[in-house]
């Protein structure tokens, strides 16, 4: 049976390299992005030989909230349903802006949690109806605690984290898996301001452990493994000691 897998947000690195590997496994692919040329050169590289399937594909801005029903519907429509989801659109957006200026930090938000929870009604809905599938969302794991440098940020990603925890107990149930990926920083166009460390991933090999964690058994995973290290000391260290250590509470 060739496994129906739905890529939302697919032209951002990481989920490009996703569906390359599910097109490589023979996977029937629907792409959806919001940039046209994007998301035609992701096509484009994906086609025969590289896919044993045709991949389909849908431009969406996720922004427009009230269009992101239909933009499921449609999507599950080409597929014929869906086995596998990944939603992997976001934004890191602009820290010192959103503390501000009121829109910019709702824009955060928006992007990150809010049109996510659009998606993600009208996919749990459809995917409870047949009675199997795995959604899983790509969060972060600034969502694990605020820091000064990116709390608009982390907050919205960190009420996702609280609401998928929710959706995937209510859809455990129904045969429904719901995967929650705790991204570390990744050498990615969205942090090309950023000074890279040895901590920052690559986009390759990110996408292999999201598509073992998709395909596994564990329902919240970091990627890189060794956030699962560090994030619990960052999480749990009392705020007052976190207050006074730069390398943790400075920007």
């Amino acid at each position: 049976m060739v496994e129906r897998v739905l890529v939302l947000g697919a032209t951002s690195a990481i989920a490009a390299e996703v569906a390359r590997i599910y097109a490589a496994r023979g996977a029937r692919l629907h792409l959806v992005g919001r940039s046209a040329g994007k998301l035609q050169a992701l096509v484009d590289s994906l086609g025969l030989p590289a896919a044993t399937s045709p991949v389909s594909s849908a431009v969406a801005d996720f922004s427009e909230l009230g269009r992101n029903e239909q933009v499921v519907t449609d999507a599950l429509a080409a597929l014929g349903g869906a086995d596998v989801v990944l939603i992997a659109h976001g934004e890191l957006g602009e820290q010192l802006g959103s503390e501000r200026d009121f829109g910019t930090a709702e824009t955060a938000l928006n992007v990150n949690f809010v049109s996510v929870v659009s998606l993600l009604v009208p996919l749990a809905n459809a995917l409870a109806a047949q009675g199997r599938g795995t959604i899983g969302v790509i969060t972060s794991v600034a969502g694990d605690r605020g820091r000064p440098r990116n709390y608009t940020y982390g907050a919205a990603k960190g009420g996702l984290n609280i609401y998928l925890q929710g959706l995937r107990s209510r859809l455990f149930r129904v045969g429904v898996k719901v995967v929650t990926v705790k991204l570390g920083p990744v050498d990615t166009p969205m942090t090309r301001d950023h000074t890279k460390s040895a901590l920052f991933a690559q986009p390759a090999a990110v996408a292999r452990s999201i598509v073992r964690a998709l395909g596994g058994r564990s329902t919240e995973v970091y990627v890189p493994w060794f956030w699962s290290v560090i994030m619990p000391v960052v999480k749990y260290t009392p705020e007052r000691l976190f207050q006074l250590l730069p390398f943790l509470s400075g920007r």
